[in-house]
């Protein structure tokens, strides 16, 4: 590692918050070290976008971990092809689409990740505000597995230990938006849809959210959808470019 060099694992989707969570890193002079998960999935899309989003910010190294476990396990519309992807309105509760502790799974992953590599910190783009309501998005979660890097890892006992960022978490999808559009993050890149079809559905829970969010912030998604959308005119929100 250079010297004064900083490194930071970014749990990296291919989606518009964590393609965010990628240029806040970059702005506060981390290296970034993606680390992606192919975890049987309904599609292969968001995986292949997170490829991109890496390729862009010219990163020295992409991890892409491929597992099937949360696919042979199911229980998520997301895993489970026999569990339809709802389509009617951002459900109350949990969702269908809620994957068993799978960002439990990640972080795990991700501390051991940023100790070989000397890591300090590991970023994810969960959010308490614009969210499907999953127990693994929350703030009293994100502290508990700080807590849990600390006490589980050499680096956090006999060093200064790894910090998990969500610096998402209080943030509406609409100032996320108006964030990186200020970082030039290129959403042009990423995805969301559950459907993972050429086109973005536009009537998944996570659609829905993310055009609430373009729109809140006055901007256009540069993304293909579906159906059709009215967008308003993009804003120049980024006066430095």
């Amino acid at each position: 590692m250079e010297r004064g060099e900083k490194k930071a694992v970014i749990v990296l989707s291919g989606g518009l918050d964590s393609t965010t969570c990628m240029g806040i890193a970059k702005e506060r002079g981390y290296t970034l070290y993606p680390l992606t998960f192919e975890y049987g999935q309904r599609h292969s899309r968001e995986v292949e976008q997170a490829r991109q989003v890496a390729a862009h910010y010219k990163v020295p190294q992409h991890q892409i971990v491929s597992t099937s476990f949360l696919r042979q396990i199911g229980g998520s519309a997301l895993t489970d092809e026999q569990i339809p992807v709802p389509t009617d309105g951002v459900e109350s509760g949990i969702p269908a689409t809620y994957v068993p502790a799978r960002n439990l799974i990640f972080l795990s992953m991700a501390t051991a990740y940023a100790e070989v590599i000397g890591a300090k910190a590991i970023f994810i783009g969960v959010s308490a505000v614009d969210f499907s309501g999953y127990p693994d998005c929350r703030p009293s979660f994100i502290a508990a597995m700080n807590e849990a890097a600390r006490q589980a890892t050499r680096l956090g006992t006999e060093g200064d230990g790894v910090t998990i960022e969500a610096p998402l978490m209080h943030m509406s999808k609409a100032d996320t938006i108006r964030l990186g559009l200020a970082l030039k993050v290129p959403y042009h890149l990423t995805t969301s849809c559950y459907q993972g079809g050429e086109l973005a559905c536009g009537v998944c829970d996570s659609c829905r959210l993310r055009i609430k969010g373009f729109r809140e912030a006055g901007a256009a998604d540069p993304i293909a959808y579906a159906i059709p959308l009215n967008w308003p005119t993009l804003r120049q929100t980024n006066k430095k470019g």
